[in-house]
């Protein structure tokens, strides 16, 4: 289910919208139906949540005034008040890996130069730093770890662990179309916030206010760009042109991705909030907008692990001899290829049409791609553009059959194309399997 907000007079609206993008609703009878389009007074659902600390859901039709409840083959909508059959666990499983920004502080969280607190005074989410996933752990009663980009945990008290216990989970709470994160599974639990003049990120109050709200923002990737003609990374340290001239990633040396549905190309953003763009002459400078033509781009993958990028004007980029970026060369050779490295993708959630991928059961090393929870997956950077996938048991992915098993201790694997030349996919059964052709849409993966 899709969740949809609508804030009126600060009570917390929702509608409940299915993959087949249609929408829950009770009729006057108290059926639940799920066959509109459209949203209609049926449609609009109010969130309580459980006074228990358990951070459960209960959801009241606002038009009937009863409670969502749910019997082992049906759902039914007839409580005046919610019981434990109208409580709901939910499981945030769209998004697990975001960008999360105070409400209160309207900065984004980020981890510390210290590796071992999270700050929320970050203007802009940009690198690694500031990518966390949502561990949804329901064998701990639905609630959720806070998972950072150098593989630890959040404790309540603020620090970072590497092992995940029970000071380290958290029930979500749905406040006013925002989320809060409470930690112990009882009445006196307290919730996250941004403490000091560094904006900590640790429990401290029992109460919610905007301190204690975040939204979680969709995070993009960011990539950086080795041109194969000089082994050099894309950068605008220089100045607005773009140049393949620097030998370390740094701010500079990031960019992040932007797809335009309407034009099927991609917009290349700097951290200054430029875009990269086609100038008079052929060159690329990153002075252009958002919704210029120019500044947006088609990127055409080889199997080899680079890449190439088509102009506005039709031409490849290529990499001149001072390094410098021009649009002018009307074949793919070896001065229009780049090697590609998302940045701000140390840990790995991996989404298909059938599902997340995860192990097919605890214990079990085989792989599965239709599981409703997911499995965190730490990626290595390879060379040109290749990556290592390896488990939390520190044993690498490699290929099984046509499937995939988490258990080799040497790297051997790359991501998404294999060692032979085929591309992994998806099928109906959540097994995995090599396909020769990448354009499949089983091939294809959310991250």
């Amino acid at each position: 289910m899709y969740i949809k907000t609508n804030m009126e007079k600060f009570k917390s609206i929702i509608y409940l919208r299915s993959h087949l993008n249609k929408y829950l609703s009770v009729d006057t009878f108290g059926n639940v139906l799920c066959e509109s389009d459209e949203r209609d007074a049926g449609s609009r659902f109010q969130i309580s949540i459980a006074e228990d600390g358990s951070g459960r859901w209960a959801l009241k039709n606002e038009s009937r005034g009863y409670f969502l409840g749910g019997t082992p083959d049906k759902l039914v909508c007839t409580a005046k008040t919610p019981s434990a059959s109208e409580f709901w666990t939910v499981h945030l499983a769209a998004r697990p890996q975001v960008n999360l920004r105070s409400i209160g502080r309207k900065r984004f969280a980020h981890l510390s130069e210290s590796q071992d607190e999270i700050h929320v005074d970050a203007n802009i989410p940009w690198g690694e730093d500031t990518l966390f996933t949502l561990e949804f752990r329901q064998e701990e009663g639905g609630r959720y770890a806070l998972h950072t980009c150098n593989n630890k945990y959040l404790n309540a008290s603020g620090k970072l662990q590497t092992v995940c216990n029970e000071d380290c989970l958290f029930s979500a709470e749905y406040h006013g179309g925002h989320l809060a994160l409470r930690d112990k599974y009882d009445t006196q639990g307290q919730y996250l916030s941004p403490i000091g003049s560094k904006a900590v990120l640790k429990s401290r109050s029992t109460t919610v206010t905007r301190d204690e709200l975040f939204s979680l923002e969709d995070s993009l990737p960011q990539a950086s760009f080795i041109a194969g003609m000089n082994l050099r990374y894309v950068s605008v340290k220089q100045g607005v042109d773009v140049t393949a001239n620097q030998d370390e990633v740094g701010e500079n040396e990031t960019f992040q991705l932007e797809y335009d549905w309407s034009a099927h190309r991609w917009a290349l953003r700097t951290t200054q909030d430029r875009y990269w763009s086609l100038s008079t002459g052929g060159g690329i400078q990153a002075t252009g907008n958002r919704r210029c033509a120019d500044a947006l781009f088609e990127l055409i993958w080889h199997g080899d692990g680079s890449l190439s990028m088509r102009a506005n004007n039709g031409r490849f980029l290529a990499t001149k001899r001072s390094g410098h970026l021009f649009a002018t060369s009307e074949t793919i050779e070896d001065i229009t290829k780049f090697y590609f490295y998302l940045i701000n993708r140390p840990i790995l959630v991996l989404k298909c049409e059938q599902g997340f991928v995860g192990y097919r059961q605890p214990g079990n090393t085989k792989l599965e791609c239709n599981k409703a929870t997911y499995e965190t997956i730490l990626v290595e950077r390879a060379q040109k553009g290749l990556v290592y996938l390896r488990g939390h048991s520190g044993k690498y992915w490699r290929i099984d059959g046509e499937g995939i098993s988490v258990d080799a201790d040497t790297p051997w694997l790359h991501i998404i194309l294999s060692q032979n030349g085929k591309y992994l996919g998806a099928t109906k059964n959540g097994a995995f399997k090599l396909l020769e052709d990448g354009s499949d849409s089983a091939t294809q993966w959310e991250f």
